[in-house]
């Protein structure tokens, strides 16, 4: 799609924040500040964890690319803020980031639209005991993964295959998080799927197979190795992949995602049922991230695929119109 970079005025490229994924924040609105100054946006770098938001409307920002990460950024607050201010930005609205960013109302979300997701268990901080963590257990089996419900980039979670290593593995997660994810471990291929654009005009983006050193892909492996294989095209069949494409576009819209988003994915490898993990409304854009590389599998550089996102930046009012 041609783009008017004339049109898209000056740009705040929010990166870093507040949140644990503060490091890979600032990773990724690096590359998206070259990446639109390349094509001539008058993009700026702009920290919400140092400046005071107030600040992109006294210097005439336009629109703002959202790299943020995780809590204050990707869950609906800074989205809420810029509606306030009247400044369109990229990706998902308040709501869809808000039950994005929860892992579980995502899952609540999805079974009740009759999406497939592994089953769960939810502890909350302080409030579990040890007869809660055999239960999980004996609900789910093992192995089974432990995770914090509102954090991502693999933080807190642990792959629990041992029942003793149960309140540990709580321990870390409910250190990030009040409440704790426990979820059906599924043994299969790991696959993510980016999607571009909003609604019916909504395209899913070639899958990624994800192969990782003994299974781990942790947050050592995701960004600072090179250990981990990602294959694309997949090597799933073609009728595979699309069925594949189609339950992460339902994913997507049942969510009221717009903009762009990354999905996570399991395959059973038994059944060949998959699974949906989790959506990432604000995806990574570092050297080592998954929706660039999708994109490129589809001819659209890096370049390109920032400022298509770009271009997309709207207020939720205006999509409600």
């Amino acid at each position: 799609m041609s783009v008017d970079v004339r049109s898209l005025g000056k740009v705040a490229v929010l990166m870093g924040g507040r949140s644990g994924e503060r490091d890979i924040s600032l990773m990724s609105g690096r590359g998206v500040l070259e990446a639109l100054r390349s094509r001539g946006v008058d993009a700026h770098a702009f920290d919400p964890a140092e400046r005071s938001l107030d600040a992109l409307k006294s210097e005439g920002f336009a629109r703002c690319f959202i790299a943020l990460h995780g809590r204050f950024g990707e869950d609906g607050t800074v989205q809420g803020a810029l509606e306030l201010l009247g400044i369109p930005y990229t990706g998902s609205g308040v709501m869809a980031s808000s039950l994005a960013i929860d892992k579980v109302m995502t899952k609540r979300l999805w079974l009740a639209e009759g999406l497939s997701t592994p089953r769960y268990v939810l502890l909350q901080r302080g409030r579990y005991q040890a007869g809660d963590l055999d239960a999980a257990v004996a609900s789910l089996g093992l192995p089974l993964i432990v995770k914090p419900a509102r954090e991502g980039s693999s933080l807190g979670l642990t792959k629990v295959g041992r029942a003793q290593d149960m309140a540990a593995a709580v321990e870390r997660a409910a250190a990030l998080d009040a409440d704790v994810l426990c979820e059906q471990f599924i043994a299969g291929d790991e696959l993510t799927c980016p999607v571009l654009g909003s609604g019916d005009a909504a395209r899913a983006l070639p899958l990624i197979r994800i192969v990782a050193p003994e299974g781990n892909y942790d947050y050592q492996n995701k960004y600072f190795t090179d250990a981990v294989q990602y294959l694309v095209p997949s090597g799933l069949s073609a009728v595979r992949e699309q069925a594949i494409s189609d339950l992460v576009l339902a994913a997507y819209r049942s969510l009221g995602c717009r903009g762009w988003a990354r999905a996570d994915a399991m395959v059973d490898a038994a059944t060949g049922q998959p699974y949906l993990l989790e959506m990432n409304t604000s995806p990574g854009m570092t050297g080592h991230s998954l929706v660039p590389m999708s994109a490129r599998a589809a001819g659209l550089s890096y370049e390109d695929l920032c400022l298509q996102v770009l271009s997309l930046a709207r207020l939720d009012h205006e999509e409600a119109r």
